[in-house]
């Protein structure tokens, strides 16, 4: 977190240093600081930080994908004549293990239209999720682990 918080920083100073400051210089100077963090990474602390810094853009958009593709699907179900729902609570096996990504999994889930995160067990072995869709929920589950799981993983370890 320090290290994004440097990059800001440096974004300012190239936007500052290039007399302009606009998006544009800001996001050139944000490229420029995550360059020269890059080359730096292992000074400060982090030789990995450019590379988890794209892993979480890729998670922010696969959730943004899923919430559209969930809420079209939620809004059509509601509008329709007839529910196709078939509501059921299911288990998800975690493989997350620091309190940090256990948390951010489960509000990732919640946050989606039609899933809601009931409990996380006490051993935290695994969560109970609420789906509005569960005739599947073995498929329901890798699909949890495989979209957010995985990327919350690769993200922030």
């Amino acid at each position: 977190m320090i290290l994004f918080g440097l990059n800001l920083l440096l974004a300012f100073v190239w936007a500052f240093a290039t007399g302009t400051v606009t998006q544009v210089s800001l996001i050139v100077g944000f490229l420029v600081g995550m360059a020269v963090l890059h080359v730096m990474g292992s000074a400060l602390g982090d030789p990995r930080y450019v590379v988890r810094l794209w892993r979480g853009g890729v998670l922010l958009a696969i959730f943004i994908r899923e919430l559209i593709v969930s809420s079209v699907r939620v809004a059509f179900d509601v509008l329709r004549p007839t529910l196709t729902m078939e509501p059921a609570v299911i288990r998800v096996p975690l493989d997350l293990t620091r309190d940090g990504e256990i948390t951010l999994f489960a509000n990732l889930i919640s946050l989606t239209p039609g899933t809601l995160t009931i409990d996380v067990a006490n051993d935290r072995s695994c969560l109970y999720v609420h789906a509005m869709y569960g005739t599947d929920p073995d498929g329901l589950a890798d699909e949890l682990k495989r979209t957010f799981e995985r990327r919350i993983r690769e993200a922030l370890r």
